[in-house]
């Protein structure tokens, strides 16, 4: 079928989603829960969306559509709260992290919903390991121009997300000395990675998507897991490399810098995005989800190599101007505080360093979710 008109939308608003983790609380390890949580949170009208996920140890939250940092993150915290609550009912524990440091995927029961069972039938056991966890960030745009504008734009800065939100340290019992483990998992998948070079939307429509729905491959955008991806039916673009933070004031944060960057980016200040930018994204992207917030890029036009928690904090003081017009001011500093004390990975190996084992380190991050302790 054709590919659905780029919907109308305010240019940066913002939306996200979280895919959150499902413990048992006697053994810490992932629990197929989500169909019980659905019926009970089903009970009373619910803050936002709640949905099922790919296996059934998973479940996905969407905000409202919003424009500032508050109401975002007054609306997270909401949700969170009704969350905890249900969980409290079902003795079911619930928490973010990009990765169950020790659930096996073969344990993992995929969700009945038609969907599921298609990718389950198409990607073999892909789909089970596929039971990580990521923030998805909508923003926005005025038309399809914009939204490949603001996607090409994007590509040198997708390594800040990677390292500002790495919280999968460990994976299958391991320290994987990655921060980002989850994106391994995701890479494996033959639609990821990035979207073609098109800045027009009736090239994309016409020269890419209606090509490849020819061969039988893709039927929406749906089936697209690239980093980046424009969503027309909602107008917006969605960024999809972001491990779910351990806390919903660490998701609202990433989601108003993404904001603030994307009004920076729309004043176009900087060189236009060129099909050479890519030369070194896989790199610059390796980079961010092995050594997060110490990783090393290289800018994609003057390939100076760059500290890249140097390079975060150059742009905040950048965004300083778009957060005060944003009103997301809060939010950058949480971000600018991050950049200096280290992502969630450094807290999920501090946790297993003082805890001494994986659950002590499921036990840290469903204390985190909760609110108790720093967030």
């Amino acid at each position: 079928m054709p590919l659905e008109r780029f919907a109308t939308s305010d240019s940066l608003t913002m939306g996200v989603e979280l895919e959150l983790q499902l413990v048992s609380l006697s053994d810490f390890d992932l629990v197929a829960a989500s169909p019980d949580m659905l019926e009970l949170l089903g009970r009373a009208p619910f803050p936002g969306n709640v949905t099922p996920e790919i296996t059934e140890s998973m479940i996905e939250i969407n905000s409202s559509v919003h424009t500032g940092h508050a109401d975002l993150l007054a609306q997270l915290r909401e949700i969170r709260d009704r969350l905890l609550a249900a969980g409290d009912r079902l003795n079911v524990g619930v928490c973010g992290g990009g990765t169950h440091p020790f659930q096996q995927w073969s344990q993992r029961k995929i969700f009945s919903k038609p969907r599921f069972r298609q990718v389950s039938a198409l990607y073999g056991y892909l789909a089970k390991q596929f039971t990580v966890f990521g923030q998805h960030v909508h923003i926005g745009c005025s038309s399809g121009d914009e939204a490949l504008f603001l996607l090409h734009s994007l590509n040198r800065y997708i390594p800040h997300f990677i390292a500002l939100s790495a919280s999968s340290p460990f994976l299958q019992g391991y320290d994987t000395l990655f921060n980002s483990a989850r994106l391994n998992s995701v890479f494996a998948f033959p639609l990821s990675g990035r979207a073609p070079f098109l800045l027009r939307w009736e090239d994309f429509e016409r020269d890419y998507f209606a090509r490849m729905e020819s061969t039988g491959i893709v039927k929406s955008m749906k089936d697209f897991y690239w980093d980046l991806r424009p969503k027309p039916e909602y107008g917006t673009i969605e960024l999809r490399v972001c491990d779910t933070p351990l806390t919903v004031e660490r998701a609202a944060a990433l989601a108003c810098y993404l904001q603030a960057l994307c009004r920076h980016l729309l004043e176009r200040r900087e060189p236009a995005p060129r099909e050479d930018d890519y030369l070194v994204y896989n790199y610059n992207r390796f980079q961010a989800c092995r050594f997060g917030l110490d990783g090393t890029i290289v800018h994609p036009q003057t390939h100076e190599q760059m500290s890249l928690r140097e390079d975060i904090l150059t742009t905040l003081r950048h965004l300083e101007p778009h957060a005060q017009a944003l009103g997301s001011e809060a939010a950058l500093d949480h971000i600018y505080h991050e950049a200096h004390a280290g992502s969630d990975a450094y807290f999920l190996r501090d946790a297993f360093a003082q805890a001494g084992s994986a659950e002590g380190i499921v036990d840290a991050a469903l204390r985190r979710f909760r609110g108790e302790g720093e967030a």
